[in-house]
């Protein structure tokens, strides 16, 4: 059996609020990772996944349970552990052979070992002939190489990645991967073990030995799928194409019943987590599906619009908790009042979502009956703030706000005036709104 590299036992992690109860971002995850293996943390954005990366690296400590790296406590960031962030992280005054020495410098590595050592990592990384380059030289593709040199020139024991190809264009990222997994097929570098978060399914299954399906609020460990598949693997195969309707299913389908008995599933209370979702995006999405048979699957869905699941699972999301259309094993169908919807013109869908929002979305229900109570149906959203603040933090209140005012404005159940920061009921669309309780 492998040796394990990394172990979490019991794993939370609360952030501390100034005026409320502590938020809640990871609970009780369990895992290793072995020697040999890569590891992809899929799940959808705010489930914790970075945060828990960065509990691993020694970035920030847990609130509770242990982590440890070959049998040691991990308090603080180790020697045998590297990263690699989203964004390309560089220092714009320093070539590209200084930045990758940084690390070693740090190390209190001498200047010519440091020196020879950073031009192997880059010469690794196919990036020979630029070592006198500053970054605003360089492609993003280029620049993401240096990063990848930076945490390679430490001989790392383990890799990890936080979403390291999102910000780069389909093709450079695919270059990447592949020269990524030739390093690691060619044990060209030291690493033993790579922990990889991704929003992208197709690139979880692309890479990955193993693949570990996180939920949210808080984020926790729903599934974990074994790949079987040898490498490289043929994204049009038919024993590709079915690992990844897997991985749809696994991530559209309910809590198994062992996470259900620790984790409840959500309910939509005034602090929900509305998603980031434009009522336009909504509506186009709708009239796309109505092309597609009655059961449509998520990944020829996915492939149609071109979209990985940070940008698609919001909108079915949506569709779900507005009772557009059901989402199971892999497929979603349409509802007939999603049908209703896109056959409609645009007046007819403002009062379908209006009815909608006032019926099942709480803290819509809640900021019109508050202008409806008050005395000239003006209130600053500041004191919608202030509520949404109770449940989630800062941040997060600020997001879901402005997505329900978005929504509430789309909808006409409520006007907001941005320079003022106020919401009203100058042209409300729906005249008995008061009568919502």
């Amino acid at each position: 059996m492998s040796d394990t590299i990394i172990a979490l036992e019991n794993c939370r992690k609360s952030f501390k609020k100034a005026s409320s109860q502590d938020l809640l971002v990871l609970d009780d995850v369990n895992f290793k990772l072995q020697e040999g293996e890569i590891v992809a943390l899929l799940g959808k954005s705010g489930s914790g996944k970075s945060t828990l990366l960065r509990i691993i690296a020694g970035l920030v400590p847990p609130s509770s349970g242990t982590v440890t790296y070959r049998g040691q406590p991990v308090s603080k960031p180790v020697a045998g552990i590297a990263m690699v962030f989203q964004s390309f992280a560089l220092m714009p005054w320093l070539t590209v052979l200084e930045n990758v020495e940084l690390g070693l410098e740090a190390q209190g590595i001498g200047r010519e070992e440091r020196r020879r050592r950073a031009i192997d990592a880059i010469d690794i990384i196919g990036l020979d002939g630029f070592e006198s380059a500053y970054p605003k030289e360089l492609s993003g593709g280029m620049r993401q190489r240096v990063g990848f040199a930076r945490a390679l020139v430490i001989n790392p024991d383990v890799l990890l990645m936080d979403e390291p190809f999102s910000a780069l264009d389909v093709l450079t990222a695919e270059n990447l991967k592949s020269d990524l997994l030739e390093l690691w097929q060619e044990k060209k570098t030291n690493t033993n073990g790579i922990l990889l978060v991704t929003h992208n399914i197709e690139e979880a299954a692309m890479l990955a030995d193993r693949i570990v399906i996180f939920g949210s609020d808080p984020g926790y460990i729903r599934e974990e799928l074994h790949v079987p598949l040898p490498q490289p693997r043929d994204p049009e195969s038919l024993e590709f194409r079915a690992l990844v309707d897997n991985i749809y299913k696994v991530m559209t389908t309910g809590p198994t019943e062992k996470t259900r008995r620790s984790h409840r599933e959500r309910q939509i209370g005034l602090g929900y987590r509305l998603p980031d979702v434009e009522p336009s995006e909504l509506s186009g999405l709708i009239e796309t599906m109505t092309s597609f048979s009655e059961r449509i699957d998520l990944p020829e869905l996915g492939d149609e619009l071109m979209m990985n699941i940070d940008d698609l699972f919001p909108l079915l999301e949506t569709l779900e908790i507005l009772g557009f259309a059901k989402v199971s094993d892999g497929d979603i169908q349409l509802y007939p009042l999603g049908r209703q919807f896109a056959e409609a013109d645009l007046q007819a869908r403002k009062k379908i979502f209006a009815g909608l929002l006032l019926e099942k979305i709480p803290l819509a229900r809640y900021i019109r009956r508050v202008l409806d109570e008050k005395v000239g149906h003006r209130v600053s959203e500041e004191r919608f703030l202030s509520k949404l603040e109770d449940y989630l933090s800062e941040k997060e209140a600020e997001r879901v706000l402005k997505t329900m005012i978005d929504w509430g404005r789309y909808a006409e159940i409520f006007a907001y005036d941005f320079n003022t920061g106020n919401l009203s009921l100058e042209n409300p669309g729906i005249s008995d709104a008061g009568n919502i309780g």
